[in-house]
């Protein structure tokens, strides 16, 4: 622990997420920390979070190490200040899925992750800069999922509970979108439910959308999802489990340009952003150094 001695610690802490209980999180973060030669700090965000608040106050405070307490919203937040900066992400899981904490092995038990906020491996990670001013860690999407989350943020009932109400509610809307995918090695035109940008491989429910994704190989994928069945729409919310790999085409990319003929829902790493009709996307390899479990050799 020596060469952590005296290490500026950050926790930003959403206490709207999913499942965040913000006195019990803030509580075990004060017992595991207790004793320890590091310098403690807190953010908590407000119910409208202004990332240019939290930006000054890491810019003031300079600290070595943020740790985002909350869902893939948080963490994307924090990301997208922090990136490009050389300092450390960790991530304590507070949201209602947890994608990203999920996908890179981080536990729900709070003592577990906070372990690795102390001790993890630290891995320069990829981000999707998107239209040139957003980063994506995890997924990204434009259609039937996006249209999901706008559903799930409108209504009040969080968590798996609350994705199962709004599931009728998206299939009753739900309609095909017309898109033109194009890149450097590909020019397609498809009939779609979902087009999704991957940086990584599965949603927080553990439903896997693209089977060979890597948060560190320099590239993302794009995942044209062409059916969408309501069992494959529950499957893909509420259980883990592949696609159908007959129902998706998948195309690895380092920079990609999406049109739709009119304007489509679109997310990114679980926050909707609205609609739009055009979207372009480019992998920026090892933006951004994260705290994670050790590789298992």
């Amino acid at each position: 622990m020596t060469a952590n001695n005296g290490l500026k610690m950050l926790f930003v802490i959403n206490p709207g997420a999913g499942n965040t209980n913000n006195k019990s999180w803030k509580e075990s973060i004060e017992q595991y920390y207790q004793g320890k030669d590091y310098s403690i700090d807190y953010f908590m965000l407000p119910e409208q979070p202004v990332s240019a608040d939290l930006k000054r106050y890491i810019d003031d405070k300079k600290p070595g190490r943020v740790i985002a307490v909350g869902g893939d919203g948080t963490v994307t937040m924090v990301a997208n200040i922090i990136q490009g900066t050389g300092i450390e992400l960790g991530i304590l899981p507070g949201g209602s899925a947890n994608g990203m904490a999920k996908e890179l092995g981080i536990p729900e038990e709070p003592d577990e992750a906070l372990d690795i906020t102390e001790n993890g491996e630290i891995r320069k990670c990829d981000t999707i800069l998107i239209n040139n001013k957003n980063s994506c860690l995890h997924l990204s999407d434009i259609g039937l999922n996006a249209q999901l989350i706008k559903y799930f943020d409108e209504g009040k009932l969080r968590g798996k509970m609350g994705y199962a109400k709004v599931i009728l509610k998206t299939l009753w809307h739900k309609e095909k979108m017309q898109v033109i995918i194009h890149s450097k090695a590909l020019e397609v035109r498809r009939h779609a439910f979902m087009v999704v940008l991957a940086n990584a491989s599965k949603y927080g429910t553990g439903a896997v959308i693209n089977p060979e994704g890597k948060i560190d190989d320099g590239e993302f994928e794009v995942i044209i999802v062409r059916r969408l069945s309501v069992i494959a729409l529950v499957k893909m919310l509420l259980k883990p489990g592949p696609f159908n790999p007959k129902h998706i085409e998948i195309f690895p990319s380092t920079s990609v340009e999406i049109t739709t003929l009119k304007n489509v829902h679109f997310q990114i790493d679980g926050e909707y952003m609205g609609k739009v009709n055009n979207i372009t996307a480019k992998i920026i390899p090892g933006n951004i150094k994260l705290l994670l479990p050790p590789l298992k050799n």
